[in-house]
C-alpha cells in the first residue's frame, strides 16, 4: 500500500508496514515515524516529527527540509537513504545500508554516526553538536 499525507497532523506514531510506501509532506507528528521492511519512507516539506524517524531493513528513505526532535536511524536498508537540509535534536545513526547514503546540509545537535555502509556515505556541510564518527567523520 501507499500513503500520502499532506499537511496532516498525527497524534501518535506513523508505522509503515512491510512493502508499503509513505510520502509525508508538511506533516506534524507527535510520536515517531517507523518503517520496518517498508519499500520507501519520505518525510519532507517542513515536516516536524516530535519523536524519531526509524527506517530498518527496507528500501529507501529520505528526510528533507524537516525537523526531528528525537533521532534519525537508518539501519540495513537496500536502497538509497538520505537526510538533507534538516534539523535533528538528537543523534543521526546510519548503519549497514547498501544502496548509498547522503548526509548533506543538516544541523544535528548530538552525534552523527555512520558504520558499515556500502558504498560509504557522501555529503557535507553538516553542523554537528558533538561527534562525527566513523564513515561520517569528514561530512
Amino acid at each position: 500500500a501507499s500513503c500520502t499525507l499532506n499537511g496532516t497532523r498525527v497524534k501518535g506514531t506513523i508505522k509503515v508496514e512491510s512493502g508499503a510506501r509513505l510520502l509525508a509532506r508538511g506533516v506534524r507528528v507527535v510520536g515517531n515515524v517507523q518503517g520496518e521492511n517498508a519499500a520507501r519512507v519520505v518525510v519532507r516539506g517542513r515536516s516536524r516529527v516530535g519523536g524519531s524517524v526509524q527506517v530498518k531493513q527496507g528500501g529507501g528513505a529520505l528526510v528533507a527540509g524537516s525537523r526531528v526532535i528525537g533521532d534519525v536511524q537508518y539501519d540495513a536498508n537496500e536502497r538509497r537513504v538520505r537526510i538533507v537540509n534538516s534539523r535533528v535534536n538528537g543523534d543521526v545513526q546510519i548503519v549497514g545500508n547498501r544502496g548509498g547514503v547522503e548526509v548533506r546540509g543538516n544541523t544535528i545537535d548530538e552525534n552523527l554516526q555512520c558504520k558499515e555502509n556500502q558504498p560509504p556515505p557522501t555529503g557535507g556541510g553538516n553542523r554537528v553538536g558533538n561527534n562525527k564518527e566513523d564513515q561520517c567523520a569528514r561530512l
